[in-house]
């Protein structure tokens, strides 16, 4: 399982606290080398889960993992009146600060530093919940969805734009071959932790996808789970209602 895959194999610190201390390392570089990695395209894979939020009405919506604040922003940008981002780690958080400063959004993104399985809000506050390349970090998988499901309204939506693993020939042979080679090498060159891409190929590839994610948050207790695979397999799409 992804619960397994660490950041720093020599640290004897769980995996919240070495998350914790790859993306504090990581943070300034993030948001470029996201778009190189992705070669832009979690810039409409974003587009696609705000979509997808802003049709369901939501008037408030909490973003868990929210990093520097991409989703967040992009919500608040599409409308959506009230967005709380969350974030364990906060080096990211400050650059996400920065960021919504910038755009004037300040009066409708609120950033905290706050962990995914403990969150810090009563049950059934947000009208949506929405994560974008977290989940797969979070230390015990179960509890933080749990966490989410009690958090959401009931009839409430979950959106989560993770990776995954294409399965047709000839990208699942191109994506193993860019995982394990080519995004661990960009990661070495461009960022100041030689350790934090090779960790995030790896998570990448351990983490359940498709149909076995969705039995797991049906183990949750969510209904409706849908999953929409995004450029070739590489990364999909999940909603689910409480």
């Amino acid at each position: 399982m992804a619960e397994k895959v660490k950041p720093y194999k020599d640290s004897k610190l769980g995996k919240k606290e070495q998350v914790k201390q790859m993306f504090d390392a990581i943070s300034e570089d993030y948001d470029g080398l996201n778009r190189v990695i992705s070669f832009g395209f979690d810039l409409k894979w974003r587009k696609k889960v705000v979509n997808t939020i802003v049709k369901k009405g939501a008037k408030n919506v909490l973003d868990i993992a929210t990093g520097t604040g991409d989703l967040a922003i992009q919500m608040a940008d599409k409308g959506i009146a009230q967005v709380i981002g969350l974030d364990l780690s906060p080096g990211m958080l400050e650059v996400g600060r920065e960021k919504i400063s910038s755009k004037g959004l300040d009066q409708k993104v609120e950033m905290i530093c706050g962990d995914s399985e403990n969150l810090p809000f009563d049950d059934e506050v947000f009208d949506a919940i929405t994560v974008a390349f977290g989940v797969r970090n979070f230390e015990h998988l179960e509890k933080g969805l749990s966490e989410i499901y009690r958090t959401l309204k009931k009839d409430g939506v979950l959106v989560i734009l993770e990776t995954s693993v294409p399965t047709k020939f000839p990208f699942k042979q191109g994506y193993k071959v860019y995982t394990k080679y080519i995004l661990p090498l960009i990661g070495k060159l461009f960022s100041k932790d030689k350790s934090a891409y090779t960790y995030l190929s790896e998570s990448a590839a351990a983490f359940p996808y498709g149909t076995e994610f969705n039995n797991i948050l049906g183990k949750i207790g969510f209904i409706a789970m849908e999953n929409r695979p995004q450029t070739f397999g590489v990364a999909t799409i999940y909603t689910a209602i409480k």
